[in-house]
């Protein structure tokens, strides 16, 4: 068994319940290939070499709780493995500033802690349980929109030498100034905006760089999605998505030899339908012209578990980022933010990020 990694948690949703269950899932089921991920090692380190030391969330209902507790609480909707069977954790769920971190729509399911702290107070807490644990890397799963929080995290990585991992399309990586932060302190952060293992925004640009690869002309694109979990009901708000459409857009649009104009690409969430839980679909269509200036056109209908796709993704993540550690590189690393996020620094064909992910991986 290699050296453990300690990681911390920020936002103790669906995503990390997935993530925590899925492990033990795979533990309990040893003759089973672990699926999902780029290897089963990464360097040294297996899915059974990290620790959730910390997690940090709002919901009154999960401060102060073990993270196996937590991951359960409502509006958590995963139970992959029964929640009497998961093995209890040492890390406990600490309190993180609200800030913007809850929008309207789902202020009455989270229910956040009225605190009585101020933020200099539930700082100055944080920084001491993230040197009491132990905590390396920073996951950060807070809900689209949530800029100012990660923000705030990110700033606190940076005070207490702890690499982050930023799944959510609130720009760090990929902004100029917090990604030079991050390279002064030689401190490694990988993001922005997580792409599912077989996820909407993937299958939409590689099929788009498909057919312009193929030398047919693409004359407008749509993704439409739509789920039933918190995820999509804070999405709602169509002020907290100003981020998320632009990651979400640039991924394709990074794929083309010739953008297309703003008014003839459409990607985005679209809606929020309770009863689909943590299933998410996903409607997308490619309209264009071949030889003869002939139409054409492609239509995919997408279903997934929203949980089960980001979950090997984000161990990936934080495997490299702990390599990154190791090495004592800092900055965004640059081919783990390309192959594994929507809107990394640089973009790259998910081929070409793979092959360079790769070399990363052989040092």
């Amino acid at each position: 068994m290699g050296k453990k990694i300690k990681v911390g948690l920020v936002g103790i949703g669906n995503c990390f319940s997935g993530l925590i269950q899925g492990i033990e899932y795979y533990r309990r089921n040893p003759k089973q290939q672990v699926i999902g991920l780029m290897h089963e090692k990464i360097g040294d380190y297996s899915i059974y070499d990290m620790e959730f030391v910390a997690g940090f969330d709002v919901g009154i209902n999960k401060i102060g709780k073990t993270i196996n507790e937590a991951i359960y609480e409502s509006p958590n909707m995963v139970n992959w493995v029964p929640k009497q069977k998961m093995p209890k954790s040492s890390g406990r769920v600490y309190e993180s500033p609200l800030l913007d971190g809850v929008g309207i729509w789902v202020e009455n399911k989270v229910k956040p802690v009225k605190s009585k702290k101020t933020q200099e107070q539930i700082t100055k807490e944080i920084k001491r349980k993230l040197d009491e644990t132990g905590v390396e890397i920073i996951v950060s799963y807070l809900p689209v929109g949530s800029d100012k929080v990660t923000q705030y995290w990110a700033q606190t990585c940076l005070d207490t030498n702890t690499a982050f991992v930023n799944c959510i399309p609130s720009f760090i990586a990929s902004e100029g100034k917090w990604g030079r932060k991050f390279a002064e302190k030689k401190i490694p952060v990988i993001g922005d905006d997580i792409k599912g293992q077989v996820g909407a925004t993937i299958v939409h640009r590689t099929l788009a760089k498909l057919c312009d690869d193929r030398g047919t002309k693409i004359e407008k694109t749509y993704q439409i999605n739509v789920g039933g979990n918190t995820d999509f009901l804070n999405m709602k708000e169509q002020e907290r998505l100003v981020s998320k459409r632009i990651s979400k857009t640039e991924s394709v649009q990074s794929q083309l030899k010739q953008r297309l104009a703003d008014d003839q690409i459409y990607v985005g969430p679209s809606d929020f339908i309770p009863f689909l839980g943590n299933t998410k679909l996903m409607f997308m269509r490619i309209e264009g012209r071949q030889w003869a200036n002939i139409p054409y056109n492609m239509e995919v209908r997408l279903e997934v578990d929203d949980k089960a796709n980001s979950a090997g993704i984000v161990i990936d993540a934080v495997r490299l980022a702990k390599l990154a550690l190791d090495r004592k590189m800092g900055g965004p690393i640059i081919p783990a933010c390309a192959y594994l996020m929507k809107h990394p620094p640089k973009q790259m064909s998910d081929p070409e990020a793979k092959n360079e992910l790769e070399k990363f991986i052989k040092g």
